[in-house]
């Protein structure tokens, strides 16, 4: 019988807890924080809206202090100066990827914050994703993020029409998932769009593994 070689061994998936419209709510980051210790992920994304008018501490410490590593992109009601802030704030482990890309072992991550008609375009969004994307080519393993839907989504049932430019970056760029909230009714919603599998990941949060 050959012996098994290291190469043999099934890869260690990526653990991650996704979440959106925390809205500045500081209570509501400490419980995704005890979520993110208590399933032991190792990465957290979060999809935009993250502060508020009203409160923007807190809102991401409670992840620093349970030492998890978190990617975010801004939504409607921040800018990206705002995420620049709370990326450089708290330090090496956490990264605004609007327009970047980050790779953990086998898999890359990319996105583009915003929502068309409150501070972006459709030529923004799908250029700012072209743009993260880029460094990634090739790779098997890719999650897209956004914060608002793409057309065509069950998350237009909502009456807010979804992104022309998320729709032609999903069918053009085919990544894995694509993660987003921005339409608070339609949270937890799941749906697949050719090879690519759509969560509205929700402020409560989504675990996903690939």
């Amino acid at each position: 019988m050959p012996k098994k070689t290291k190469s043999d061994k099934p890869k260690k998936k990526l653990r991650i807890l996704a979440a959106g419209d925390i809205h500045g709510d500081s209570r509501l980051s400490k419980l995704l924080a005890e979520k993110a210790e208590r399933e032991n992920v190792d990465l957290v994304i979060l999809t935009g809206d993250i502060t508020s008018l009203i409160e923007t501490k807190n809102i991401i410490k409670p992840f620093k202090d349970k030492h998890k590593k978190v990617l975010m992109i801004p939504g409607n009601w921040e800018d990206i100066t705002t995420v620049d802030v709370l990326a450089e704030l708290y330090g090496s482990n956490t990264k605004n990827i609007h327009g970047y890309s980050v790779r953990e072992g086998d898999v890359g991550i990319f996105g583009a914050g915003g929502a068309i008609g409150f501070n972006t375009t459709e030529k923004d969004i799908f250029e700012t994703l072209r743009r993260g994307n880029k460094a990634l080519e090739g790779l098997d393993k890719k999650i897209m993020v956004t914060h608002m839907h793409a057309k065509g989504t069950k998350s237009e049932a909502s009456g807010f029409e979804g992104s022309k430019g998320i729709r032609k970056a999903i069918e053009k760029f085919k990544p894995r998932y694509l993660l987003h909230s921005h339409i608070h009714e339609a949270e937890g919603v799941e749906e697949i769009i050719g090879t690519t599998k759509v969560i509205n990941v929700g402020k409560k949060g989504k675990i996903i593994e690939i």
